[in-house]
């Protein structure tokens, strides 16, 4: 992937390490005129080295700055040594490449509710539903075909990819003489500011009460989030994650792809849940967990290397 300045002469790598706070040895005055991967970057080009996978690239890139952590052991006059490089790489391009256009203000081929209230700078793309009483923030953006139900409260400086769908009922039946009858879901859902939500994923509203989304929570594609759940603050919550209704996020949680929580349990501030996990228990604060069932990392380890000796034996 490249991204390039659009009719403009670049920007020198002078300006770059200023803004960056780097540490860099170069020559100061060369021109960059765009950001690409080491891969596919050419000399005029900035790059990054943002996962150590990478580093047998940097050799044969082409790029003519790389940002590199500070901690890098190796040498090259073509590096710019910062604390975090995909830091200072947001940096750069939200200062000179951001040029991708995004929605700006009501289409007219949104559905509001008139008792809907809207904030400033909000905006709602084509064929987007805003419900009932819903009340949204200032400077969010709704991309097309997202769907509010009745009630929401969504903060500000949200964003909403295509395709979410907040507040639909959660899953609640009571089974009678064979039957399942709907419990009916009265609760809404609440979305603290700076949310972002990926598309196709869906936040169930509670059955009494409020389902709640953390500031600062970032959602990704395909997550399904159970009615009055309780995410905290600033959570990753990564793609194909299921949390069952009820549980309870603390805040700065991760939870890996394709994870899946039982409802009714607390997860603690910290936490973090690997990759396809399966989680049945509480998780204290500060552990990590994984396998199906999840277990503590460390736990979770020595029973992987067991299994392994096991069948090496039976071999």
């Amino acid at each position: 992937m490249t991204v390039t300045i659009p009719a403009m002469s670049g920007v020198s790598i002078a300006e770059i390490v200023t803004l960056v706070s780097g540490r860099y040895n170069g020559p100061a005055d060369r021109v960059i005129r765009g950001v690409a991967t080491l891969k596919d970057a050419t000399e005029d080009h900035l790059s990054f080295l943002g996962n150590q996978s990478y580093v047998p690239q940097v050799a044969s890139s082409r790029a003519a700055a790389i940002l590199v952590p500070n901690e890098l052991d190796a040498d090259d006059p073509r590096f710019i040594r910062v604390a975090k490089p995909h830091a200072a790489l947001a940096d750069v391009l939200d200062r000179w490449f951001n040029t991708r256009k995004i929605p700006r203000g009501i289409s007219p081929l949104a559905s509001i509710a008139s008792s809907a209230k809207i904030g400033a700078n909000v905006a709602v793309g084509a064929f987007s539903s805003i419900g009932e009483n819903v009340v949204i923030g200032d400077d969010t953006l709704i991309y097309p075909n997202v769907s509010v139900y009745d009630g929401t409260q969504i903060g500000r400086r949200c964003i909403f990819h295509s395709g979410v769908v907040i507040g639909s009922d959660g899953y609640g039946f009571v089974t009678i003489g064979g039957k399942h009858r709907k419990i009916p879901q009265v609760g809404i859902v609440r979305i603290e500011d700076d949310v972002e939500i990926g598309s196709n994923s869906s936040i169930d509203r509670a059955v009494l009460g409020e389902t709640v989304i953390g500031e600062g929570t970032k959602i990704d594609n395909l997550v399904q989030i159970g009615h009055n759940v309780r995410v905290g603050k600033h959570c990753l919550i990564v793609s194909q994650v299921g949390i069952a209704g009820s549980t309870e996020l603390g805040d700065h949680v991760v939870i890996a792809g394709q994870a899946g929580v039982a409802g009714h349990l607390k997860i603690g501030n910290g936490a973090q849940i690997g990759g396809a996990a399966a989680v049945f228990h509480d998780v204290p604060d500060g552990v990590k967990v994984m396998g199906s069932p999840a277990l503590p990392f460390r736990e979770y380890a020595r029973r992987d290397v067991a299994i392994k000796r096991l069948a090496k034996k039976r071999d």
